[in-house]
């Protein structure tokens, strides 16, 4: 009996931990083409690239997503907080103009992205990353590395404190 509950709660601990941070992006999410504002297409690992040497938000956002529109005042006070920060945003928009539409009307300021996937975040590109929840947060330190692989709106207290222990 004692092996039984010991072996239910190792599972349980296990089960835990696959929800954990990861360190870094597996090569299906790196090899997934996004679609630059221009109409242009760029590998994930590239975007990562040019961030380079740059503490790094990555937000996955959609114009259609109450949680997202909602934490935008949160998103514009964490960018004025922490200026030497760079923000990407990846989009899960249905449709590329209405990405368009909402960069403009809430006025984001960073490199923008849109993910070009019918299944949007249940397609190739999102579960590649684990997408469960919009808004995503992904912070990057300057080499690159992931810090923090899975904030969401709740979580900008703790996403402002890990941005000051990297600048």
């Amino acid at each position: 009996m004692k092996k039984i509950a010991l072996g239910f709660m190792l599972a349980i601990i296990g089960l835990g931990c696959s929800n954990a941070q990861k360190k870094e992006f597996n090569n299906e999410s790196l090899d997934k083409k996004l679609t630059t504002t221009d109409s242009t297409e760029v590998t994930f690992e590239n975007i990562l690239k040019n961030q380079k040497g740059k503490v790094t938000v990555i937000e996955i956002w959609a114009s259609w997503c109450s949680d997202c529109v909602k934490a935008m005042p949160k998103v514009k006070e964490m960018q004025a907080n922490n200026p030497m920060v760079d923000y990407v945003f990846i989009s899960m928009d249905k449709a590329f103009d209405k990405w368009k539409t909402g960069i403009e009307k809430h006025e984001l300021q960073g490199k923008h992205f849109w993910v070009n996937d019918p299944k949007m975040m249940k397609g190739e590109f999102g579960k590649s990353i684990d997408l469960d929840w919009i808004p995503r947060y992904i912070i990057l330190d300057k080499n690159g590395k992931i810090v923090t692989y899975r904030a969401i709106e709740t979580d900008f207290e703790q996403i402002n404190a890990t941005l000051k222990t990297l600048q």
